[in-house]
């Protein structure tokens, strides 16, 4: 399936450019002139790379990057600018952008670094899922990452392909918050096209899948202009 890459330049001419040859490479190029713009792109679109100018009016390139990493954002991040100076190479890095190009470009060494990125992106991924814990306890139930079940007090709770990848995903990680852009990253061995309000909708029957009273503790909380993380107050996270 299409890697999915989203351009960010408020320059109208350059933005069209970059993302028409984006796509006639093979890559599915979504656009944005400013942050606001990249939110609702974010929102309802799972994207594998930003492809994000720095000089742009208003909030720029490093303050948008700043605002997605503290957000727990981590998806790659490219920066263009039409400085080379330095200085602006570094602070771009420090921001926690994965690469940086000086305008003006060959477009096939954008093409060039965005493959790179792309490759050592999926590659961490690999790697971090087989170190994956086998069994994560919490309350009265036990996710086996290996058999892909939910017990609950011994019996098996029934959950859909795509609540289970959830689960695995926020709990494997208790505390640190994940947002819909991170989860879709990590389901997109299920479908790289993955509507981000789809995720909302799955979270919400998830969570009660895992109410089993009124005393049981909420353990995916929504983290506000985020998005969730798995709570657990007396996390027990158990070897096979």
């Amino acid at each position: 399936m299409q890697q999915r890459i989203l351009v960010i330049d408020d320059d109208h001419r350059h933005r069209n450019l970059v993302a028409n040859y984006l796509t006639s490479q093979g890559f599915d190029a979504l656009m944005a002139a400013d942050y606001i713009e990249m939110q609702k792109q974010l929102e309802r679109f799972h994207c594998d790379l930003l492809v994000l100018d720095i000089n742009m009016a208003g909030e720029d390139g490093l303050i948008i990057c700043q605002k997605l990493r503290a957000e727990g954002d981590m998806t790659p991040i490219i920066f263009l600018t039409g400085r080379d100076h330095f200085t602006d190479r570094v602070l771009g890095l420090e921001c926690g952008a994965d690469d940086y190009l000086a305008k003006p470009f060959e477009p096939t060494e954008l093409v060039a670094r965005v493959k790179a990125i792309l490759r050592r992106f999926s590659d961490q991924n690999l790697s971090a899922q087989e170190t994956t814990l086998e069994k994560v306890q919490f309350g009265v139930f036990i996710l086996d990452i290996l058999t892909r079940s939910l017990l609950c007090k011994g019996d098996i709770v029934s959950l859909s392909y795509d609540e289970f990848e959830i689960l695995k995903i926020l709990a494997s990680t208790p505390g640190k918050p994940k947002s819909r852009n991170q989860i879709a990253i990590q389901m997109k061995g299920v479908d790289q096209q993955i509507d981000q309000r789809y995720i909302d909708m799955t979270v919400s029957r998830l969570r009660k899948r895992l109410k089993v009273d009124s005393f049981q503790p909420d353990y995916i909380q929504t983290v506000r202009g985020v998005g969730y993380v798995f709570q657990n107050a007396f996390p027990e996270q158990l070897a096979s």
